[in-house]
């Protein structure tokens, strides 16, 4: 039997305003937006060229889940962005407005450097070491 994480709920503040973060500013693609009624709607993001998770983008409902919008993580980077290409990726980013935390680092385990999402979640953007 084979598993796998296949997609993450990230909570949002808004549907639109985060599909133009993620597809615009990080390059992901939209997999599919569909209305569910009441407001609420299906929305998955996922890295071009994916291989990974999918990202639900989930609208905050109600005062605790808007709470949470930004500091899902509790301030650590929750999410990792794995690249190919590290040097491409952050200049890319960069050029689109991505607002990154700390100059690239190289560490044992690869190329690293984190940067925000819209609200505030951090990311590291990362291309393992070769080896």
């Amino acid at each position: 039997m084979t598993q796998s994480i296949a997609t993450v709920s990230l909570v949002v503040a808004d549907y639109d305003e985060a599909i133009s973060f993620y597809c615009d500013k990080l390059g992901f693609n939209l997999v599919t937006d569909t209305e569910l009624g009441g407001g609420k709607r299906w929305v998955l993001v996922a890295p071009a060229g994916q291989a990974g998770a999918q990202l639900l983008l989930a609208q905050a409902d109600g005062v605790e889940q808007s709470a949470r919008v930004g500091n899902q993580g509790g301030g650590r980077v929750m999410f990792f962005l794995q690249t190919s290409n590290f040097a491409r990726d952050h200049a890319a980013m960069i050029s689109r407005g991505v607002t990154f935390l700390e100059a690239p680092r190289h560490e044992p385990y690869g190329s690293v450097a984190v940067f925000e999402d819209l609200y505030g979640n951090k990311w590291d953007l990362i291309e393992p070491a070769k080896g």
